[in-house]
């Protein structure tokens, strides 16, 4: 497998990773019974830390975890909007976009060019 579809492979891991951890929470808040309630938070954790283990396997660290914590924060702010009327003011809009572009600046940079300059 070529590495730039190894570096995707890994990016769509790290944000399933980041859409289970939002899923977790949106279970905590969204069922009223415990065992349905914990029963879930426990499986989409399972299933987070699974994702993010695989993520880890084709990117850097800071890749996965920073791809990981915007795809939660994203999934989590608009599920909150969408499932439970939360208002997202122009800063939390912001940002969401400053995450985004950090993102982007990170998935771009190459952990192996850097290690064959020094």
């Amino acid at each position: 497998m070529g590495d730039v579809q190894l570096k995707k492979r890994g990016y769509i891991w790290a944000i399933s990773a980041g859409f289970n951890a939002a899923l977790a929470a949106i279970s905590a808040k969204f069922f009223s019974s415990l065992v349905i309630k914990y029963g879930l938070v426990v499986l989409c954790n399972v299933v987070m830390w699974g994702c993010y283990v695989n993520s880890l396997r084709a990117l850097s660290s800071l890749q996965a975890t920073v791809t990981n914590f915007a795809a939660n924060f994203l999934s989590s702010g608009f599920a909150g909007l969408l499932l439970f009327h939360e208002s997202l003011s122009f800063r939390w809009f912001a940002g969401a976009l400053s995450i985004t572009i950090g993102v982007v600046i990170l998935s771009k940079s190459s952990v192996d060019k850097k290690l064959s300059t020094d």
